[in-house]
């Protein structure tokens, strides 16, 4: 099997269980079938964090007892159930609790140690040409889910059946990571060392005190602000009068465009500085949420606003955490990441739903806009800390 098919089964294989995360932004609609409201979609996505972190943390001690791919395998299965077992739920018991679990546990590995295997594919000089095309495909499955589930649900069928159909494709996915087990592994390059995963407190500390801790933190910050928006954009669009399809095809059509459109570029010679703006674009699309009033124009400029600075930085970001990591704790630096991720993207809608209910959505825009101007003030200090080194 050549390389270039390699890839493309195993980018195959991330979107088709990128789909899940797409499908949490419709837990309120699902929830409201059952009188659920958007408190009680935070409290469900707090255990998933749960759940996600402890995975993350032991993704490692798993990839080195049983393989990475093997995991990966497996964390296509986990989300399989949990997607069914979302679909015949009838209300708050064991069965949502089940889910928002095996959601956290197959996530958070898929989450992880994808980006790790793709480290042992990839030389830093093409790192971010790799991570653009895994960020396109996982936000392709990311934003196009809603999509499919609202045309789901315009011929007829329920939210409960999209739930259904993405499980098929996440168990699809499943076996795909099985079936490549072989072929990565012997199309891995010499020039990415692969290191032992295990992650511990003093391997954490030791990745906080090097210049890995950047990248560590600014992800929390732009989860959160991911979260924010797009976890309850079916509240923003009914408090608006719009269809929250129309943002999620807008802003994945857009994602991927920037994605693709970042496929070729390695990073340059300031991408803190590229990351910045791009964040800051982000900020003034949280804030250009609140004088839609209605218009669907608007809406769609906010889509593609926050696509534009969220969906282009976020690849070079990752890439970056990947390049700063300390020699020998690329793997570990990864998985932190991914778990300060996770934190803002399933910690977060706690605190989002409660100012939805409390305070109203105006006071979650604005809390997401400031969120995002810190992360793109971090990566500019940087930029500018390396313009002193290096004058």
């Amino acid at each position: 099997m050549s390389r270039s098919t390699v890839l493309a089964l195993f980018f195959l294989a991330v979107f088709l269980q990128s789909g899940t995360y797409g499908l949490t932004f419709l837990l309120p609609d699902l929830f409201a079938e059952f009188g659920g409201d958007e408190k009680d979609v935070g409290a469900m996505l707090t255990i998933t964090a749960v759940a996600t972190l402890a995975t993350v943390y032991c993704s490692g001690h798993l990839a080195d007892a049983f393989g990475r791919m093997a995991v990966l395998g497996g964390s296509g299965f986990s989300i399989s159930v949990a997607l069914f077992l979302y679909s015949v739920a009838g209300g708050p018991g064991v069965a949502l609790v089940m889910a928002s679990v095996l959601i956290g546990v197959g996530w958070g590995l898929m989450y992880t140690l994808a980006p790790v295997v793709l480290t042992r594919l990839s030389g830093a000089a093409d790192r971010v040409r790799f991570f653009s095309l895994y960020a396109v495909f996982m936000m392709a499955g990311f934003g196009l889910s809603p999509v499919y589930a609202s045309w789901l649900e315009a011929a007829g069928f329920g939210i409960r059946d999209a739930f259904r159909m993405v499980a098929i494709f996440c168990a699809a996915s499943g076996g795909v990571f099985l079936f490549l087990r072989g072929p990565l592994a012997r199309h891995a390059i010499a020039e990415a060392p692969d290191t032992r995963s295990s992650m511990s407190l003093g391997i954490v500390v030791q990745i906080m005190r090097s210049r890995g801790w950047l990248p560590v933190v600014m992800v929390f910050l732009g989860a959160s602000v991911f979260a924010g928006v797009n976890n309850f954009q079916t509240s923003i669009a009914k408090a608006e009068g719009l269809d929250y399809a129309d943002y999620f095809l807008a802003y994945t059509v857009t994602t991927v465009a920037c994605r693709l459109a970042f496929a070729g570029y390695s990073g340059g010679a300031s991408p803190y500085r590229i990351i910045a703006w791009l964040q800051y674009v982000m900020a003034g699309s949280a804030l250009l949420f609140l004088v839609i009033e209605g218009s669907q124009a608007v809406y769609i400029a906010c889509a593609v606003l926050f696509a534009v600075g969220y969906g282009a930085s976020y690849p070079i970001l990752v890439a970056m955490a990947a390049n700063d990591a300390q020699d020998g704790l690329v793997p570990q630096t990864l998985q932190l990441f991914s778990l300060t991720y996770f934190i803002g993207i399933f910690g977060f809608p706690y605190i989002a739903g409660w100012l939805i209910v409390e305070r109203g959505i105006p006071t979650l825009l604005i809390v997401v806009a400031v969120l995002a101007a810190v992360e793109a003030t971090m990566a500019l200090r940087r930029h500018r800390a390396g313009l002193a080194r290096n004058p």
